[in-house]
């Protein structure tokens, strides 16, 4: 069985050893391997912050993943805009302003035949507050399995997948809370983990001429049910924070964010080094233009002297009577790009 090459390798990220390997297998058939499978190979390592020698790093990193293509475009800088059921997946304090009942589905095409999305819904229940629901998934497709002879034993199939409820309610004028609860599943063959956590948000509201939206989210927020081996995997904790600025005399939404900002670093103005920008500009009643740039993520993909467009996003959306299109294009400089694509309703 393919389990049995899974469990001894395994610590955090399965499939990038599994696909490794398997690619690596066809040196010993005869077939030597190619330049474009090996660089493909180690950048599935590169990518994903948890590596085959990182075991005290968190599990389940998809959820540290974006997930609208209206906040990918934006690089991230979601934390404190409002209106958005994918906000849920931000910040949970964000939908609290989101009277109408809202719906938004998404589509993620990654590099190699990674692919994810999401569905999310919203709505106000009278006495309770806002209600959201939310499915966040992420599909690394289809492995050839091999046992330690080398030899294939079959297909299987690995992802993960995340259940959110979140509650946004008032504290006071202006200012909104969220908590999200939500239970997490992780699959590699026959093998499977899985997990509960919470975020919990604060959103504060400054009106005027030029008004702001400040936002602090702490996610995942919890622990593993069930782990792949005997040692229980640390999730993803998050603390980040952001404001949004909407200028008196601009058609702009200006965001800025500090991710993680839980980590430990050298200096106290490191902490502050992973950052992202963006901005939603309002071209007309229907077009709006987006924009983002992602430090953290320019840093780790710089090739040599050069990092190409890598950290910066852009995007689009179109804005009908009830229904909402928006795509984004994700650069990841010479490794290649990720687009998105998001439809929203007015239920």
């Amino acid at each position: 069985m393919c389990h049995d090459i899974l469990i001894p390798l395994n610590y955090v990220f399965v499939p990038f050893i599994v696909r490794t390997i398997t690619t690596l297998q066809y040196i010993d058939h005869g077939e030597p391997m190619t330049r474009q499978n090996f660089f493909f190979v180690i950048i599935a390592f590169l990518l994903n912050p948890v590596t085959l020698f990182s075991g005290d790093r968190p599990t389940y990193q998809f959820l540290q993943n974006d997930v609208s293509a209206r906040s990918s475009a934006m690089a991230g800088s979601f934390v404190s805009m409002t209106g958005d059921p994918a906000g849920i997946f931000y910040n949970p304090a964000t939908i609290g302003t989101s009277a109408a009942p809202l719906a938004a589905f998404g589509y993620t095409s990654h590099l190699l035949d990674f692919k994810s999305g999401f569905a999310a819904y919203t709505q106000e229940f009278e006495e309770i507050g806002i209600v959201g629901i939310g499915v966040n998934y992420f599909s690394f497709g289809s492995f050839t399995g091999v046992n330690d002879q080398g030899i294939e034993t079959g297909t299987f199939n690995a992802g993960d997948m995340a259940v959110s409820l979140t509650l946004a309610r008032p504290f006071e004028e202006n200012l909104y809370y969220g908590i999200t609860g939500k239970f997490i599943y992780s699959s590699i063959a026959e093998a499977n983990s899985s997990a509960l956590a919470a975020d919990i948000g604060l959103l504060y509201l400054i009106p005027g001429d030029d008004p702001i939206s400040l936002g602090i989210s702490i996610t995942n927020i919890g622990s593993q049910l069930d782990p792949y081996i005997n040692t229980k995997e640390s999730l993803p904790f998050e603390i980040k924070i952001g404001g949004t600025i909407k200028p008196q005399h601009l058609p702009l939404h200006l965001n800025v964010n500090f991710h993680k900002l839980n980590e430990e670093h050298d200096s106290f103005l490191d902490t502050f080094t992973f950052f992202t920008v963006g901005g939603e500009l309002t071209l007309s009643k229907a077009l709006r233009f987006r924009f983002g740039y992602n430090n953290e993520r320019r840093k780790e993909l710089k090739i040599g002297t050069s990092a190409g467009m890598a950290g910066f996003a852009f995007g689009g959306g179109l804005a009908l009577k009830k229904i909402r299109l928006d795509y984004s294009f994700t650069s990841l400089g010479k490794i290649g790009s990720i687009n998105r694509i998001t439809i929203g309703f007015d239920v």
